[in-house]
């Protein structure tokens, strides 16, 4: 039985924000996701926003229109003041009285539709930032057939290295450099190595992506305490899409010996609205590793996660280039895959990083690592895709690719789905190649 469902997740419920009913919407009454945004044209503060249907209801305005809970006061005064990180430093208790009183606020017999009417701004006519201030972020490496895949380019005979199946592989990422879906990426320059003993600084020639789940830490932990598995669920408050751009070749010169610098940290793109860890309760699965694989070890396990640690969330990619806008054609689907495939939970995944007494704050972000599906068409980069750039990819127009050019728009998409749910999404995760300078 699942205990982290309650009211908020019947499938039947309507709101009267009439968008949120539409099937093909990311965000119904049931999802209810945070973000950060201000209005199109508009000299104002910052402002925490709710998504539902097509709208977004300003908690700034909805602050002081309708009736809140006495023990929800502090939360939605940081709320109204356009800071989400007092909210996520909650307990999972007082975060799902807020998710509850939001949902019946929002229900199509609510009598608070007539305050909360002038409160909603359409999406079109917002302008999305970061949902939070990230103080540090850390790129993890879950995605097996990502690693497998990778590791047969460089070692055809032992794709993956003996850590890998005992131990969460990850290392401290640039959170200065996060953006938001709707930012360009300006094409890296670095140093690159060829055949020649001296390397040349040039614009990256191999830029790629890599499709991520980000989550959100919600209650940080003291330095010196570590957080257990127990516990681990509670520190973490939501998750968006994650695009970590790379630049392959930059990568291949500059990773050894300590891993990847340069290469990654111009540019990492997050979905807009945070979906919360309450909101993805009907779409948790059993996790289990592979016949003969090894168990984690005793501090990376529970029956908690054997029973509902893993995510089914279905994810995409979809590619439109420079020529496809101009001729008026859609975008094409890369791939897809599904976050069930991660080889390490979320939860395994903070209590590894907090292990050694490492202290977590609200607002930091953990990227998942590329999360790809084990056939070859499912790859979550074109690296994979395209086997290293030896296979190019033949689009519909007839375009080819290895890897991105200047004017390629790159798009991540998620949706979860399980029998007796309502589906929800993630908004779309995109952003468009310029050139480097």
């Amino acid at each position: 039985m699942n205990t982290l469902l309650d009211e908020t997740h019947d499938p039947g419920l309507q709101s009267w924000v009439h968008t949120a009913q539409d099937p093909d919407t990311d965000f119904p009454l049931q999802n209810l996701p945070y973000g950060r945004f201000k209005r199109k044209g508009v000299d104002e503060p910052l402002r925490i926003g709710v998504a539902i249907g097509d709208q977004v209801l300003d908690l700034r305005l909805a602050a002081s229109v309708m009736k809140w809970p006495a023990a929800l006061g502090p939360a939605i005064a940081s709320l109204a003041a356009g800071e989400l990180k007092p909210l996520m430093a909650q307990t999972v208790a007082h975060r799902r009285l807020m998710r509850s009183t939001l949902s019946q606020a929002l229900r199509l017999d609510s009598l608070e539709q007539a305050a909360l009417g002038p409160c909603l701004v359409p999406m079109t006519m917002v302008d999305m930032r970061v949902p939070c201030e990230v103080g540090d972020y850390t790129d993890f490496y879950t995605g097996i057939h990502h690693a497998t895949t990778v590791g047969k380019l460089f070692r055809p005979d032992n794709p993956l290295l003996p850590n890998y199946k005992w131990v969460p592989i990850g290392y401290h990422g640039r959170a200065s450099s996060l953006c938001i879906s709707g930012q360009p990426v300006r094409r890296p320059c670095g140093q690159l190595k060829g055949d020649d003993p001296t390397p040349v600084f040039a614009p990256t020639r191999r830029l790629d992506h890599e499709l991520e789940l980000a989550a959100y830490i919600g209650p940080g932990n003291a330095l010196g305490e570590p957080v257990g598995m127990a516990d681990a669920e509670d520190h973490l408050f939501g998750f968006s899409l994650l695009n970590d751009w790379s630049a392959r070749d930059v990568q291949a010169w500059e990773y050894q010996p300590l891993g990847p610098f340069l290469s990654k940290s111009f540019a990492s793109t997050l979905s807009p609205w945070i979906v919360t860890q309450e909101a993805l309760a009907p779409f948790r699965q059993p996790f289990s590793r592979p016949p003969g694989d090894p168990q984690p070890l005793p501090y990376l396990d529970s029956d908690n996660n054997r029973k509902q640690g893993a995510l089914n969330i279905q994810l995409e990619v979809w590619l439109q280039t420079q020529m496809m806008r101009e001729n008026d054609q859609a975008a094409t689907r890369l791939m897809q895959s599904n976050a069930c495939d991660a080889y390490w939970t979320w939860a395994q995944l903070l209590t590894h990083h907090t292990s050694n007494g490492c202290n977590l704050r609200p607002g930091d972000v953990f990227g998942s690592g590329t999360l790809s599906g084990p056939q070859a068409d499912q790859g979550g980069s074109m690296l994979e895709l395209t086997s290293g750039g030896q296979r190019p990819i033949t689009l519909p127009n007839g375009e080819t690719r290895t890897f991105l050019l200047d004017g390629d728009t790159l798009s991540l998409r998620g949706h979860a789905s399980a029998a007796g749910a309502r589906p929800i999404g993630f908004g779309e995760c995109s952003a468009t190649v310029v050139p480097a300078r």
